[in-house]
């Protein structure tokens, strides 16, 4: 094969074109002097602003064609249905199916008609799978339509349990599907609840049913604005309550018979309980509980100091079953089966044994999917991991990103509303960048002139493969983690300064001995012989937990605080532009790199966060703490907003008088409100509506924790009720420089929820404090 025809197939590579390659375009793959001296250009070639914009224009026509041409177009299909996605989901009010249907129908009548324009047709195919992501992301919520609970209540709940997980803390976490509801008889009853309990009777297995009096709550929406919103991931997983159990469920004799899909359900979920029971109870400790969540999927029982140390030096990816566990089960089954192959020469020189390798491959990780528990997540990753072994079934490169945009276009269709979560975008930002740095070497190295060989010895042959397996494990770790770094700041609000050491040091224990072990006690359980290989696996967990608490412990302060949404936004359509274009093209993702760059450090960090149920209010000090209203505020709500202030410690309240004349920063408190003061500006907490009135003269910021007032300063001061919080969510607000009260001297808060409610929030108008009532009490109270 001659060097530009090796070049030619790297670049088909790249693209996922065909195999085939037209004399035509042989000759565009053949270098190209770009740029002429200056003394061969014609004299009338000079720099004027019309002649560079032509030549400009010129250049990029050629790059865009030829991008089409190979096919690169199509790589985009899944970023525009997951664009559509994210602007439904966004939406601030339910469009409507009909509007939605007309536009896409205009839109695909119009680039039929456009096929003389190329440019013009490009763009209208992009509206085009814009609109049918959005399309695909209102069936999906039309479909799942999970019914939520509105209002706390205690009642007598029976319930088939679906899920067991026995936590870290020893309390035991229930999903049931209720069967019935007494004192009081729930008329609005959820489908599906999730409640935790001290203990469950000895024995209980999925399938069964259990009943007690339990409290349940509506699913909480963000903690603050942009945030993780609970309420929107338990109605796209059918969970329509949470709560707990006031004391320990009871087996119930008295329910429905179940059908055969939740039996057959019902028997999985037992099969999978079982395997993480023995594995757990065959490594022992918290490898044994990492063992049966890589295996099982079941991660309740890891303790949450190593979940921490995980995610602090950027391993946590080790023990949610993605991408990585998929390719390595499929990778060893695949592996092995070549090196068998490989001994039987006559057998594999007659039998096409890559594809039988392949297939097998393809079996063990559908296998694993079943077994994992199938969850969103690991559907993802076995797609992505299944389009690839598929091409090689009928003989088509595997690596490529057309294979890539294939799988993710499948996942769009199917859930739109993974785009919205961290583990999609996580994944997809990982293989694309791999994908296309693989390409970008592979390019890079057909273009190389190669030498001969040189003869080594056994010892420097060994060095020079552990040398290429840690460069080679390097440069994924590195270009994985850059192209996954905003995602995870976006998010979480951290990054993992030692990611790439953690990786280097632990992957090799969770390539080499944790997962092919995994797959070999897998296959040996049945016969009773998995116990070495699971203590194998032990002793790899047992590396890599070690490793992460060592690095965790010299990590520096991980915190990033907020990130703006219009920096994510930017800086992933400079992701897409770079991975997936082939030309000069490439170059459009400057721009947007520059000015995703440039929102990100003039960016300003909020200066308070309210909570959405206005017991709870956080100030940003000046000297990098923040400044909290209670003695005992919700650890995970103070967590995620140390993180999004990038604060470095919390200031309780302090009692006294509010009013004395102090620098003392943070909130003082005495027995009708709470007073901070922060860059002029006075922010008061109080549950008195007198109080808040006489506060409406000095403060510029007013929290009033009583969802009964109706009370408003008159524009002189910000008032945030009960009511409001309840309606609309957790609130931010930023203070101005100047201080003083007084109308436009902050700026409008800016909540969490937006009205009207979308689906996924509606039940928050059924609560007490969203109507204006005050907290329920009995009569005899």
């Amino acid at each position: 094969m001659s060097l530009t025809e090796e070049k030619s197939a790297d670049e088909r590579l790249h693209f996922g074109a065909s195999s085939r390659t037209t004399p035509a375009d042989r000759a565009e793959q053949l270098p190209v002097q770009r740029d002429a001296p200056a003394s061969t250009l014609p004299a009338s070639a000079g720099f004027h602003p019309g002649t560079v914009l032509a030549r400009l224009s010129s250049t990029v026509v050629q790059a865009f064609e030829s991008e089409r041409d190979h096919g690169a177009l199509f790589l985009f299909v899944p970023v525009f249905l997951a664009l559509g996605a994210l602007v439904y989901f966004s939406l601030t009010s339910e469009p409507a199916f009909t509007p939605l249907l007309l536009s896409a129908l205009v839109v695909g009548v119009l680039s039929l008609a456009a096929h003389a324009r190329p440019a013009l047709k490009a763009g209208l195919l992009a509206l085009l799978f814009t609109i049918a992501g959005m399309v695909a992301a209102k069936l999906e919520t039309w479909r799942i339509d999970t019914p939520m609970l509105g209002s706390e209540v205690t009642t007598r709940l029976t319930g088939r349990v679906v899920q067991i997980e026995h936590q870290a803390t020893g309390r035991v976490r229930l999903t049931m599907d209720v069967v019935a509801t007494q004192r009081p008889t729930l008329r609005y009853a959820p489908d599906r609840v999730r409640a935790s309990a001290r203990a469950v009777p000895e024995g209980l297995r999925p399938g069964e049913t259990v009943e007690g009096v339990v409290r349940l709550m509506p699913a909480s929406g963000p903690v603050r604005p942009q945030s993780y919103d609970f309420a929107f991931y338990s109605y796209f997983n059918g969970i329509g309550a949470v709560g707990f159990f006031y004391s320990n469920p009871e087996r119930s004799g008295e329910s429905p018979p179940p059908d055969i899909s939740d039996r057959l359900r019902a028997s999985v979920e037992d099969w999978r309980l079982r395997m993480a029971e023995r594995i757990s109870g065959e490594i022992g400790g918290p490898e044994g509980a990492i063992a049966a969540a890589l295996i099982t999927g079941v991660r309740a029982g890891i303790p949450e100091e190593i979940n921490e140390a995980l995610r602090i030096v950027g391993l946590y990816h080790v023990i949610s079953i993605s991408g990585l566990h998929m390719a390595l089960v499929g990778g060893t089954v695949m592996v092995v089966l070549r090196i068998g192959f490989a001994l039987t020469p006559t057998f594999s020189s007659r039998w096409p044994v890559k594809k039988f390798a392949a297939a097998a491959a393809l079996a063990a990780t559908a296998f694993y999917l079943f077994i994992s528990g199938a969850d969103i997540a690991a559907q993802r990753s076995f797609m992505m991991l299944g389009v690839m072994l598929l091409a090689v079934l009928f003989d088509r490169a595997a690596l490529t990103m057309r294979n890539l945009a294939i799988s993710a276009i499948i996942i769009l269709l199917m859930a739109p509303h993974e785009v919205i979560g961290p583990s999609f975008q996580m994944s997809f930002a990982a293989t694309a960048a791999l994908v296309a740095a693989y390409a970008a070497w592979t390019q890079y190295r057909a273009g190389r002139v190669r030498s001969a060989p040189a003869a080594r010895g056994p010892v420097i042959g060994t060095m020079a493969a552990m040398m290429k397996y840690g460069g080679g494990l390097s440069m994924t770790s590195v270009v994985a983690g850059a192209a996954t770094a905003l995602f995870t700041a976006w998010h979480f609000q951290q990054v993992s300064p030692l990611g790439l050491l953690a990786n280097l040091a632990a992957m090799p224990f969770v390539s080499v001995l944790v997962m092919p072990m995994a797959v070999l006690a897998s296959l040996l359980m049945p016969l009773g012989l998995d116990g070495p290989p699971l203590q194998i696996m032990g002793m790899g967990i047992a590396a890599m937990n070690r490793i992460a608490f060592w690095l965790a412990d010299r990590s520096a302060f991980d915190a990033t605080g907020a990130i703006p949404l219009y920096a994510v936004l930017l800086l992933t359509a400079a992701l897409a532009i770079l991975t997936m274009s082939g030309t000069r093209l490439r170059w459009a993702a400057v721009p947007l790199l520059v000015a995703g760059i440039f929102t990100l450090v003039t960016r300003d960090l909020p200066d308070m966060f309210v909570a959405e149920d206005g017991r709870l209010v956080a100030v940003r000090l000046s000297d990098g703490r923040i400044a909290v209203n209670v003695d005992r505020p919700r650890a995970f709500v103070l967590e995620n907003w140390e993180r999004a202030f990038s604060a470095n410690d919390v200031l309780k309240p302090r009692d006294g008088d509010p009013f004395a004349e102090t620098r003392d920063p943070g909130f003082i408190c005495d027995d009708r409100l709470c007073l901070a003061r922060q860059r002029g500006h006075v922010v008061v907490y109080t549950q008195d509506k007198v109080a808040a009135a006489q506060a409406c003269a000095y403060a510029s910021v007013i929290i009033l924790d009583d969802a009964t007032a109706r009370y408003r300063c008159g524009g002189r001061a910000k008032v945030l009720t009960k009511r409001d919080l309840a309606r609309q969510g957790s609130a931010e607000v930023t203070l101005s420089e100047s201080g003083g009260s007084g109308s436009g001297l902050i700026d409008a808060p800016r909540f969490s929820i937006a009205e009207p409610f979308r689906p996924w929030h509606d039940h928050r108008r059924y609560s007490r404090a969203a109507r204006g009532l005050a907290p329920y009490k009995r009569a005899d109270d």
